[in-house]
């Protein structure tokens, strides 16, 4: 048969004791973690929304050849003219 083998007490106090403190470290690490990600999310956020996204204004047209002129002083070559 099988003999049991004990453990002192004090050794069984020791690990517990190390796990304990193991657990304290990894509790600490993961409420610092979600604190940056937190952070990191609202410092995006506020960046992302001191821009303004306004388009700029242009004319659209179109002339009888069915050619799209875009911009108020036709500024966009789009083939159809030689620069002759």
């Amino acid at each position: 048969m099988e003999e049991k083998i004990t453990v002192p007490y004090i050794a069984h106090e020791a690990e517990v004791a190390r796990l304990e403190r193991t657990i304290k470290r990894l509790t600490q690490i993961i409420i610092i973690c979600l604190v940056v990600i937190f952070a990191s999310n609202a410092l995006w956020l506020y960046f992302w929304n001191q821009y303004e996204y306004v388009g700029e204004e242009t004319s659209v047209t179109q002339d009888g050849l069915g050619v799209n002129i875009v911009g108020a002083y036709n500024e966009v070559n789009d083939g159809s003219k030689s620069d002759s």
